[in-house]
């Protein structure tokens, strides 16, 4: 009987230990769900436009973002809640609703003018029944432009113009950021002798546009090679190489 009572409350121990980790699972599980929901909300607040295709503005936006950074808790989303709350999140809107004012005068075809552009952009880029659905949507938006304004056309080119040049600042920056990481991460994966020749070949690469157009890294310094292309001066012998360089004057 001891061996079995012990066995007993081995397994209820076992238990409640496996029933406290499938809490804290569940709990984690539940966070990261409401953390998704949150980021995607906050993203949609930042958005061009709204899910109904209207233009958005800041208003709207900030009572989106600020239930978002209610459901963002911990110490861990600290940085996003900050970058939420900051001012400049919003000022792209702000400069959308200038230029909108500016292209369209009428009140009316103002607000409708970026739906057609919103839906357009959402059947481009949909295939399939989605597609489908999405062209009665873009053909009323369309009699609803003709209904407005007779030049509707001249009107929607202009908005066109407008809304389809916006950039995110972050996709840039995104793009930066993969350009640098795949440098950084080359001395890990490469050679001296390889970064050396790679150093060679940037160093001696004569720009050809700019500023600094027919010159070179080595040149801009004041160094004044035989000969600027890299491949032709690794075959000069070294001791050639010194001499030729020792008889000029060299300026850093």
């Amino acid at each position: 009987m001891g061996q079995s009572q012990q066995r007993g409350r081995d397994a209820r121990g076992v238990a409640q230990q496996a029933w406290g980790a499938w809490r804290k699972a569940a709990q984690l599980c539940d966070a990261a769900v409401q953390a998704e929901a949150a980021t995607t909300r906050s993203g949609t607040a930042r958005a061009l436009c709204r899910p109904d295709g209207c233009l958005s503005d800041r208003q709207w936006a900030q009572g989106h973002i600020r239930a978002a950074r209610a459901e963002l808790d911990g110490q861990d989303w600290g940085k996003g809640r900050r970058l939420l709350s900051a001012q400049r999140t919003l000022n792209h809107l702000d400069g959308r609703q200038e230029q909108r004012a500016q292209a369209v005068a009428e009140p009316r075809l103002r607000e409708a003018c970026p739906r057609l552009w919103y839906w357009r952009e959402a059947m481009t880029h949909t295939h399939g029944p989605k597609r489908a659905r999405l062209a009665p949507v873009v053909v009323l938006e369309q009699v609803v432009w003709q209904r407005l304004h007779p030049a509707w056309q001249q009107v929607s080119a202009r908005v066109d113009a407008m809304l389809g040049h916006v950039v995110r600042a972050s996709r840039a920056v995104e793009c930066v950021k993969s350009v640098v990481r795949m440098h950084q991460a080359r001395p890990r994966h490469v050679s001296q002798d390889l970064l050396d020749l790679t150093r060679l070949y940037w160093h001696c690469r004569v720009f050809r546009h700019g500023k600094r157009q027919g010159t070179c890294p080595d040149a801009l310094l004041g160094l004044k090679l035989p000969i600027s292309d890299w491949w032709q001066l690794l075959q000069i012998a070294p001791g050639e190489l010194a001499q030729q360089l020792s008889t000029q004057k060299v300026t850093v």
